[in-house]
C-alpha cells in the first residue's frame, strides 16, 4: 500500500464534482472563448444572464408604461424592499435595517458623521492603515471636520487585523472603529463577532466595510451585534459598474441617528415639501435625494441566484476555488519566486487570493491582451478574484498558467 501523498484533485475533477457548476452558465459571457480566465469578478462582477430581458422590461414597463405612477406603486419603496431582501439573503439582517442608494463612499461619509455624532464626548477614532484607500481618505475627512483624532492600527499587510491588533488602539475616548471584514490586499476575514465585542466592551462604535464580503463570505450582522455597516454592489452582488451602494443600521440605533446629509426622500412626509428638515423615523433617514432605482434591477437579478443557491454553498465554493488558486501557485510559481501574501488557511481567506511579485505589473498588461484578467495592485501584488457562481476550477488553472508563461517569457 502506497504511503505517499494523496493526489489532488485536477480542474475537470473539481468542477465535476462542483455542486454549483451550472450557475457558470447563468451569467453573461462566462464561455466566451475571447476571455480565457476572468480572474477579477472581485472588482466587477459578470452580468447575470437575462439582465438586458429585465432593463428592457422595466424601460417598456414600470417606466414606459406607467411613467411617474410607478413612484407611487413601487418605486418609492424600492430602496428599502431592496435593502431587506439584501439584508435576508446576504447580510444576516431582519427587515428595517438595510437601504440600498447612493455610492459607497456617500453612505460611508454618512455613517461615520453619524458614528460620531453618536459619541459626541469621545475624540478618537481607530481604522487599520491597510484599509481601503477611500475608507482611510473619508475618515481622515470626517476627522477634520470634527476635530477627532486617528489612533492608526498596525497590522499584518499578509493578513489583517485581529483582536490583538485593535485592543491597544481602543479607551475611553474612542468613538467608534472602522474596519473591513475581508481586507481588499490580502483577502484575510476578519473575526466579526469578537473584534465587535472588543469594540463595544471599550463603549464604542463599529462600522463594517462589508465590499469585499458581501456575496462571497457569509456574514451576520444582527448576530454580531453590528453597529453600522456598508458596502457596494458591484463586485460579488455583481449589479453593474457604478450600481449603489448599501447601508445597515441596528435598528436600536434607527431613532437616534444623525447623518449629515438631509435631503427630501429622508423626510417623514418627502411631499409634504414643509419648511424643516425632519428625518423619516426608520431606515430610511439615511435616503437623501431620488434613489437609482433602474441602477438596482440588476443586483435583484444576483440576488435570485444568492438565495437560489445558498450562501453557506456559496461560502464553500469560494473557500474550494481560493485553495486551488494558491495550490497551483505553490505547485507552479514557486520556481519563479512568487510569494503568497494571504493566509494560507482558507478559512481565513475571503474569495481571492493576493500574489506578489517585481515583475507582475507587466504580467498583468500582457495577460490583458491574451483575455486572461486579474488585478493588479501596487505595487507588486496580482489579485486574483474568483466570484463563486461564476467561476470554474479550469478558469483558474489557466490563469495561473497564463501566469507562469508570461513570467517565464520575462526571463
Amino acid at each position: 500500500m502506497s504511503t505517499g501523498a494523496v493526489a489532488r484533485p485536477t480542474s475537470a475533477e473539481l468542477d465535476a464534482r462542483d455542486p454549483l457548476a451550472a450557475y457558470r452558465s447563468r451569467f453573461v459571457g462566462a464561455d466566451d472563448p475571447a476571455v480565457a480566465a476572468y480572474l477579477d469578478g472581485n472588482s466587477l462582477g459578470r452580468p447575470v444572464a437575462g439582465v438586458a430581458e429585465r432593463l428592457t422590461a422595466f424601460v417598456e414597463g414600470a417606466w414606459g408604461d406607467r411613467l411617474i405612477r410607478s413612484w407611487d406603486e413601487a418605486w418609492m419603496d424600492e430602496p428599502t424592499r431592496v435593502g431587506d431582501r439584501l439584508g435576508r439573503v446576504v447580510l444576516g439582517a431582519a427587515p428595517g435595517q438595510v437601504v440600498v442608494g447612493d455610492s459607497t463612499s456617500v453612505l460611508l461619509y454618512k455613517l461615520l458623521r453619524a458614528a460620531a455624532a453618536a459619541r459626541p464626548d469621545r475624540r478618537e477614532v481607530v481604522v487599520d492603515r491597510d484599509n481601503f484607500p477611500t475608507d482611510r481618505y473619508l475618515l481622515e475627512g470626517v476627522a477634520a471636520e470634527c476635530g477627532l483624532t486617528i489612533r492608526w492600527v498596525e497590522a499584518d499587510p499578509d493578513g489583517g487585523v485581529t483582536v490583538d491588533d485593535l485592543a491597544p488602539a481602543l479607551g475611553g475616548g474612542t468613538a467608534f472603529v472602522l474596519l473591513s471584514h475581508v481586507a481588499f490586499r490580502s483577502g484575510h476575514v476578519a473575526d466579526g463577532p469578537a473584534l465587535t465585542r472588543l469594540v463595544h466592551d471599550a463603549g464604542a462604535l463599529v462600522v463594517w466595510d462589508l465590499s469585499h464580503s458581501a456575496g462571497s463570505v457569509e456574514v451576520a450582522l444582527d448576530a454580531w451585534g453590528a453597529d453600522l455597516a456598508v458596502g457596494c454592489t458591484y463586485k460579488y452582488l455583481n449589479g453593474g459598474p457604478g450600481s449603489p451602494a448599501f447601508a445597515y443600521v441596528r435598528a436600536d440605533l434607527l431613532p437616534d441617528l444623525k447623518q449629515p446629509l438631509w435631503g427630501w426622500m429622508g423626510h417623514a412626509d418627502p411631499f409634504a415639501m414643509g419648511p424643516a428638515y425632519e428625518p423619516a423615523p426608520g431606515i430610511r433617514r439615511l435616503l437623501t435625494g431620488t434613489p437609482p432605482v433602474l441602477a438596482m434591477q440588476p443586483l435583484q437579478a444576483m440576488l435570485d441566484l444568492l438565495e437560489e443557491a445558498g450562501m453557506p454553498a456559496v461560502r464553500v465554493k469560494a473557500m474550494a476555488l481560493t485553495e486551488h488558486a494558491v495550490a497551483l501557485a505553490d505547485e507552479r510559481l514557486a520556481a519563479y519566486d512568487v510569494r503568497l501574501a494571504s493566509p494560507r488557511d482558507p478559512a481565513e481567506r475571503g474569495a481571492h487570493v493576493m500574489l506578489e511579485h517585481p515583475a507582475f505589473r507587466e504580467v498583468t498588461a500582457r495577460l490583458w491582451q491574451q483575455g486572461v484578467v486579474p488585478d493588479f495592485r501596487p505595487p507588486a501584488g496580482l489579485r486574483i478574484g474568483l466570484s463563486p457562481l461564476s467561476t470554474s476550477f479550469a478558469e483558474v488553472e489557466r490563469g495561473i498558467d497564463a501566469v507562469a508563461a508570461a513570467l517565464a517569457e520575462l526571463g
